[in-house]
């Protein structure tokens, strides 16, 4: 059974990743290009939105276990001003992802801390909080390479975490599904894949072998299965593609159901 990655691996990604981030941002034409996948902003907003995220979330890991983020965090990444000149916006972004850095550091993985998502498989800590920053910082530097007319798939390190840390943040709850029982399962030309269930319960995932003559997986389990490369997954569960660009058997209306799916929590 395959690891998830190891602390220090997570902080090297999101160091990675911010400069490949930034290298697509020094490419690009014009800092006002539009992003295609993320409507109405240019690319200078999406490098405000990334690195104002790093530095909200270093104030959320200094401010410890919390009930809320910090309002004096809150307040900032509202007033948030940054430089519009290319070199220092550059520059800026470097330090807020080393400030995000520092403070995962000085935490370390087991910190508790205020996190958006539901506790149910994703830890509240600074080592979940590690985990989803490598993915909010790939999928944005695909957006920065998009907008400057040269996308790249995820790197196979990140994309192969990333989908099953998507699976176990943004979509476990605790909330009831509110349509008939059902399992999705996410398989990865890579070799990993696993199982979204949905039911009265709630929504959970779990790893699963991948799908061969030999293991006996019952594939009429699962209400719809999506196959494609783990970069190509993720890029799909973040809406960045659609899932005409997959493979998908079984019914692929379900996967409308849970793409507008708002659970309580």
């Amino acid at each position: 059974m395959e690891k998830n990655l190891e602390f220090p691996d997570l902080l090297r990604l999101i160091d990675e990743r911010s400069t490949a981030f930034r290298a697509a941002v020094s490419s690009a034409p014009s800092l006002d290009v539009p992003v295609p996948t993320c409507p109405e902003w240019t690319l200078f907003d999406l490098v405000k939105h990334l690195g104002g995220g790093d530095r909200f979330w270093a104030a959320i890991l200094g401010a410890g276990p919390a009930d809320a983020p910090p309002a004096e965090a809150t307040a900032a990444r509202a007033a948030l001003e940054v430089p519009r000149e290319r070199e220092a916006l550059l520059a800026w972004m470097a330090a807020s992802t080393q400030l995000l850095l520092s403070a995962l550091r000085e935490a370390g993985p087991d910190a508790g801390c205020w996190a958006w998502w539901s506790a149910l498989q994703t830890p509240r800590t600074s080592g979940g909080v590690a985990r989803h920053r490598v993915q909010e910082s790939a999928v944005h530097t695909y957006d920065a390479q998009l907008a400057a007319g040269a996308p790249q798939p995820l790197p196979a390190e990140v994309a192969l975490d990333g989908v099953e840390e998507f699976l176990f943040t943004c979509v476990a709850t605790p909330s009831a599904w509110p349509h008939k029982p059902t399992a999705f399962d996410f398989q990865t030309a890579e070799g990993r894949s696993w199982r979204l269930t949905v039911d009265g319960d709630g929504a959970r995932s779990t790893r699963i072998p991948a799908p061969t003559a030999a293991t006996g997986e019952d594939s009429d389990a699962a209400g719809a299965s999506i196959h494609g490369t783990a970069s190509e997954l993720v890029l799909y569960l973040y809406d960045r593609i659609p899932a005409d660009s997959l493979h998908v058997d079984g019914d692929a209306g379900l996967l409308d159901l849970l793409r507008v799916w708002e659970p309580e929590e």
